[in-house]
């Protein structure tokens, strides 16, 4: 198979759950880009907590970033393409505000939430940029929305469906995301590798996450993580190692390193 490019989810796939990059990920990455495969992180989080990882792997292709809703070149992490999502931001907070939650809205210049947490800390110290604005969010003027991430402790699905006539939503096991209608992360994969010249067939992807199943069920090959979920892993054509195990090095050299030995 002539795989030329492949599309990396990252936490619970390419990083480990301290959001580090193990040696053995790291060097097989390395050996697919030595061999001319374009790498591209596709990930839920913002440019400023993805640019890090981006740059210790030395890598130089475009960036997908919040699930699709933007793309930032390799070099100098300037916004190519965005998709902002529009919703009725009134119906927005009251209807968020109903029952205690973490919310987390991204923008183009950088992202607001209502409380901070362990999640909101941790992406402070790896993109060394604090939220812009912490507290009640209908006192505060944000443009741009990208996504918006509401965490309830509850699966999304309880409560997501009262925004799905306006934007798409991707339901988690602790709450739901809102993007534009259309935007995922295949759609933003569609969007580079026609520019490229790469077919989907040449393309490999791998993830763990809801977020994922698009561009695992339609990439030439893909993988789930051991740790993803059933509906997940039905979506890929192979299930690999665990997060915490290399799994991404794993597909990496059975499925595709070995596909460019001559």
């Amino acid at each position: 198979m002539n795989i030329r490019a492949l599309f990396i989810d990252m936490d619970g796939t390419l990083l480990t759950s301290s959001n580090e990059i193990s040696q053995r990920n790291a060097e097989t990455i390395n050996r697919l880009t030595n061999q001319g495969v374009k790498v591209f992180l596709a990930t839920g989080r913002q440019y400023e907590i993805t640019a890090p990882y981006h740059s210790l792997l030395g890598l130089k292709a475009p960036m997908i970033c919040l699930n699709g809703a933007s793309i930032h070149d390799g070099f100098t992490g300037r916004v190519v393409q965005m998709n902002p999502v529009v919703l009725d931001e009134a119906h927005f907070h009251r209807v968020t505000n109903e029952i205690p939650c973490n919310i987390i809205v991204h923008t183009t210049d950088g992202f607001y939430c209502n409380k901070t947490c362990k999640e909101v800390d941790e992406w402070t110290r790896e993109g060394k940029v604090p939220p812009r604005y912490i507290g009640d969010l209908r006192h505060v003027d944000y443009r741009n929305v990208l996504k918006c991430s509401v965490r309830t402790g509850c699966h999304g699905s309880h409560m997501s469906h009262l925004f799905s006539d306006a934007a798409d939503v991707i339901d988690w096991k602790d709450g739901f995301e809102i993007v534009a209608p259309g935007v995922s992360k295949w759609a933003a994969i569609q969007v580079l590798i026609r520019a490229f010249g790469i077919n989907p067939e040449e393309t490999a992807a791998i993830g763990d996450g809801p977020n994922d199943i698009q561009m695992l069920r339609y990439a030439g090959i893909s993988a789930a993580m051991a740790n993803a979920d059933q509906e997940v892993k039905a979506a890929a054509d192979v299930t690999t190692g665990h997060h915490e195990q290399d799994g991404l090095a794993e597909f990496i050299e059975r499925y595709l390193v070995q596909s460019f030995v001559v």
